[in-house]
């Protein structure tokens, strides 16, 4: 039997199932790598995005050029699309003289969650992803492991002397299988629980906006209805 031990030769030397196993394995890592480093940077934009809004809108500027603002922005930050849906209704409900305060707001509150759950749709893309490479790589990894175990021991089955040194080449080719899972899913566990973290935060400011602006529509609501 082969004794070198390095991790090429022990995945060369693996069954074809292992291999497959490996193969997978790597896909799954690589791809859950490529959503991680997509994620950070996406979501530290949106972050950025957000406080830029945030910080324009209260510093007194007028909400009709807010609004005509974000109208023509086509890459706005989500709070910025939400206060534009918002609006939008809002204005929608004022020029078909609708003049209850609470027909108006209410309106405008439904837009702004509908706005809400679209932003929140495209935030939370491909955190599943993660969430299953992180549950799933493991017990992907052991199967192979398992598998090949069982390989290992079916060959030595036909030897008529079983020694240490027969036996751990096989055993090893196996093991790769395990820790190639294990590297697969460790990183994606910590960066889902991180992104799911971040995307928390970011509804959480999210819901806030929402509140305080629908309490400036309804002081503009009610100021009208007068």
């Amino acid at each position: 039997m082969n004794n070198d031990f390095s991790i090429v030769t022990l995945v060369l030397h693996a069954s074809v199932v292992v291999q497959v196993v490996m193969a997978g394995l790597m896909v799954a890592s690589l791809s859950s790598w490529t959503v991680i480093f997509a994620k950070l940077f996406g979501l530290k934009r949106i972050r950025t995005s957000n406080e830029d809004f945030e910080r324009d809108f209260w510093a007194g500027k007028n909400i009709n050029d807010l609004y005509a603002d974000a109208v023509k922005r086509t890459d706005g930050s989500p709070m910025e699309r939400i206060f534009a849906s918002g609006m939008r209704e809002f204005m929608k409900l004022r020029e078909r003289r609708v003049v209850d305060a609470g027909a108006l707001l209410d309106g405008a509150r439904r837009a702004m969650r509908a706005s809400f759950q679209r932003e929140m749709d495209v935030i939370e893309s491909n955190l599943s992803f993660l969430a299953s490479v992180g549950s799933v790589s493991p017990y992907v990894g052991l199967f192979g492991t398992v598998w090949g175990i069982m390989h290992a021991f079916v060959g030595l089955s036909n030897m008529q002397q079983v020694t240490l040194a027969t036996v751990a080449p096989g055993i090893a080719e196996a093991l790769v299988a395990t820790a190639i899972g294990l590297f697969a899913a460790i990183p994606a566990v910590i960066a889902y629980n991180r992104f799911a973290r971040d995307i928390d935060r970011i509804a959480i400011q999210l819901e806030t906006f929402i509140e305080e602006f629908s309490n400036i529509l309804q002081r503009n609501a009610s100021a009208q209805a007068q």
